[in-house]
């Protein structure tokens, strides 16, 4: 019987910020831009938007 090894945060590939902020004001523009013209349908990048936003901020 073989027992595995929790895996932490220090083993997890390092990802740059810097690219989630880019993808954050990529959500941004889309989300902005389906507010203006889809604003019936702007919740669904809200997500996106956020999550990158929390990410590049590096609270997860």
């Amino acid at each position: 019987m073989t027992s595995q090894k929790a895996v932490s945060a220090t083993d997890q590939p390092h990802t740059s910020r810097k690219n989630y902020w880019i993808y954050f004001l990529i959500s941004l523009v889309i989300f902005l831009l389906m507010l203006i013209f889809m604003n019936q349908w702007f919740w669904v990048s809200m997500p996106f938007m956020l999550t990158f936003l929390v990410m590049a901020l590096g609270y997860m």
